[in-house]
C-alpha cells in the first residue's frame, strides 16, 4: 500500500513538471506575441480617433496564428524541434534553419513554469488549490517578462485575473470572499493614491494604472491582509534593486524601472509565506 501511495505521488509530481513544461511553451508565445498584438489594436484605435485610414490589414497575428516561427527568418519550426527546453539544448539554443541564436528566456520559462507547477503540487493540500497556485504563479511570470521587456501590463491578463481570484476564493480556495474583496479594492486604491500624491508633489507619473490592477489581482487572490506583505517586500525590493543598477551605471537616475516584477515577485512570496511573514512582522511591533 505505501509503494502504491509513494508511485501515485511521484506521478502526480511528474505530471504537474509535463504539463509546466507545456504550459511555460505557450507562456513563451503570449509574452512574445500579445504586446505585439496590443500595439496592432493601438494603431487601429489611433487611427479610427484621428479620423486617417487604418493601417493595411496584415496576415492574422494572434495567439494561435501564424505557427511557431523562427523570428529570425520566419520558417515555421517542426514539432521536433519545438519540444520544451529539449529543443533548445540539442540545437544549441539555434535555429535549426538559419542558425539565428534563440534567446536562453524560452526554455528558462519553461523550467520555471515546470519547476513552479510540481511545487504547487508538492505544497499545496488538495489538487485543487496546486493549480490555482499554478495559475496565478504562471500569470505572474508573463505580467513581469512582458512589463520588463515593454513597460506594460495588459489587461488581458490583470482582469481577468482580478476576477478569476475572486471566483476561486467565493470557494474558499485561499481566503475568505470578504478579504479577497477589500484586497482587490485596497490594492487598486491604495497604488491609486500614491500614483496621485506623487502626481501632485513632483508633476511626475510614478506609477502605471496596469500597478494598480496587478495589486488588485494579488489582493483578490491572497486578501487584503497580506497585501503588507506585498507592498512592503515589493517597495524594498524595487528601491534596493534600482539603487544598485543607478551605483552600478547599468541604469539612469530618472529612468523609469517596472515595478510589475517586484510586485510578481512579492505576490508569490506572499502566496508561499505571506502568513508567517505577516505573523511576524505583527509580533515585531507588539510582542506577546
Amino acid at each position: 500500500m505505501i509503494a502504491t501511495e509513494t508511485a501515485l505521488w511521484q506521478w502526480y509530481l511528474l505530471s504537474a513538471g509535463l504539463v509546466g513544461l507545456v504550459v511555460g511553451s505557450f507562456l513563451n508565445v503570449v509574452i512574445h506575441r500579445l504586446p505585439r498584438m496590443l500595439e496592432q489594436r493601438w494603431h487601429r484605435e489611433c487611427a479610427e480617433a484621428a479620423g486617417t485610414p487604418a493601417p493595411t490589414a496584415g496576415p492574422p497575428y494572434n495567439l494561435a496564428r501564424p505557427g511557431s516561427h523562427c523570428p529570425a527568418c520566419g520558417r515555421p519550426i517542426p514539432p521536433w524541434a519545438n519540444i520544451p527546453v529539449v529543443s533548445w539544448i540539442l540545437l544549441g539554443g539555434r535555429c535549426h534553419d538559419c542558425k539565428a541564436r534563440i534567446s536562453i528566456r524560452y526554455p528558462l520559462v519553461e523550467l520555471a513554469s515546470a519547476a513552479a507547477a510540481v511545487l504547487c503540487a508538492w505544497g499545496f493540500a488538495t489538487p485543487l488549490q496546486a493549480i490555482g497556485a499554478m495559475l496565478l504563479f504562471w500569470m505572474l511570470l508573463t505580467l513581469a517578462l512582458i512589463d520588463l521587456e515593454h513597460q506594460i501590463l495588459p489587461d488581458a491578463i490583470t482582469l481577468p485575473g482580478i476576477w478569476l481570484g475572486l471566483a476561486l476564493n467565493s470557494l474558499g480556495m485561499f481566503v475568505p470572499l470578504g478579504t479577497a474583496l477589500w484586497g482587490a479594492i485596497l490594492g487598486y486604491l491604495f497604488l491609486w493614491a500614491v500614483y496621485q500624491t506623487f502626481r501632485l508633489l513632483t508633476g511626475k507619473e510614478g506609477l502605471g494604472y496596469g500597478d494598480f490592477k496587478l495589486l488588485a489581482m494579488l489582493g483578490a487572490w491572497l486578501g487584503a491582509p497580506n497585501l503588507l506583505v506585498v507592498i512592503l517586500l515589493a517597495s524594498v525590493i524595487g528601491a534596493a534593486t534600482g539603487i544598485g543598477l543607478i551605483l552600478t551605471g547599468r541604469h539612469q537616475r530618472g529612468q523609469p524601472l517596472p515595478f510589475g516584477p517586484f510586485l510578481a515577485g512579492a505576490g508569490l512570496v506572499s502566496l508561499a509565506y505571506g502568513g508567517h511573514l505577516l505573523a511576524f512582522w505583527l509580533h515585531l511591533i507588539h510582542p506577546a
